[in-house]
């Protein structure tokens, strides 16, 4: 009786150790984070650094409602604006690493650190999927005396062209001090309190361009009260199909704001893994690319890679461009 009970004893620890085992190995990986298949199991934060009923707030929350049927979890999207979008991203960037935190970056993640506006880098995100992208463009009145960029050019050289921005140091800004380098010109920049007031100067003739979006202009173009001479993109606007790049036009500058999901940059392998395929599959969806059309929004798709690397090539150019034009900090 002895030997049988002492044999039951070891069977029931055999079988618990087993048990114990067998749970391990069903959610352990090499991070000791779990495995991949497991993720997500809770909902999941959507961080946009700028304020609710805006463009990137916009986009945000209809990638959020198409991504929770792709991801199987819901996607909460929390405004956290302030600092032309640093504090957003500072909190997005300094978040627990464990996917479940996600960040709309825009380029103010590349021009904020430059001009000494914030203490995070792009390096403190790792990048997951690129889903905008709007370039500069240089706009005119329809009765401009200029209808092609190079007409535009020659007389920078030799007047005094007022053109309008969204504000100091903001994108647009940038983008007309990159063509103005590009193109060795001086230029007499306006600054607005953001794209639409400098729209509604140039229409009342009070400036000669604005450097903003297509997507800024597009109503104005299309109702004949402004025309487009080029866009600062590699490829061609698409409702703009006769408007060219610079860089058709002998100018190699590619310029503008673009907006990006991203995660802290130690989030495990396999969990970037989850999300960089469930994201794709969100936005190279027609019923996203449908969404940004009506914004008048461009659409670009890049994956993690793509992306990081779209990333480290703009940061290099602001890099170079925001202590040309006096704007780093002293």
């Amino acid at each position: 009786m002895k030997k049988l009970k002492l044999l039951s004893i070891l069977s029931i620890l055999v079988l618990l150790l087993a048990a114990c085992g067998g749970g391990n190995e069903s959610t352990s990986t090499e991070g000791g984070n779990g495995k991949a298949s497991d993720f997500p199991e809770k909902p999941l934060e959507l961080t946009v650094p700028y304020s609710a009923g805006g463009g990137t707030d916009t986009v945000a929350r209809a990638f959020a409602d198409l991504a929770k049927n792709d991801l199987g979890q819901p996607f909460g999207v929390v405004n956290r604006e302030g600092g032309g979008g640093a504090v957003g991203m500072q909190n997005g960037a300094s978040a627990k690493p464990d996917g479940y935190s996600v960040t709309m970056i825009t380029v103010e993640l590349l021009t904020l650190p430059h001009t000494g506006l914030a203490q995070f880098t792009y390096e403190d995100f790792r990048p997951v999927a690129l889903l905008n992208e709007d370039p500069a463009a240089i706009t005119v009145r329809a009765d401009a005396p200029w209808n092609t960029i190079e007409e535009f050019v020659e007389a920078a050289k030799t007047e005094n062209l007022k053109v309008g921005n969204s504000g100091t140091g903001a994108i647009w800004h940038l983008a007309a001090a990159a063509f103005e380098k590009e193109t060795d010109t001086t230029l007499n920049h306006v600054p607005f309190e953001g794209a639409a007031p400098a729209v509604t100067a140039l229409l009342g003739g009070h400036i000669d361009a604005v450097s903003v979006s297509p997507a800024e202009v597009i109503t104005q173009v299309e109702a004949g009260e402004l025309k487009v001479l080029a866009v600062m993109a590699d490829e061609k606007v698409e409702k703009l199909p006769e408007v060219p790049t610079l860089k058709e036009r002998g100018i190699d500058l590619s310029i503008g704001t673009w907006r990006g999901l991203a995660v802290p940059k130690d989030t495990p392998e396999d969990v970037v893994k989850v999300l960089e395929d469930s994201f794709a599959t969100t936005i190279e969806s027609e019923k996203f690319k449908g969404v940004l059309n009506n914004l008048n929004l461009g659409y670009r798709y890049e994956n993690g890679e793509g992306f990081s690397n779209l990333i480290k090539e703009q940061d290099a150019l602001f890099a170079e461009l925001i202590p040309a034009i006096g704007l780093a900090p002293q």
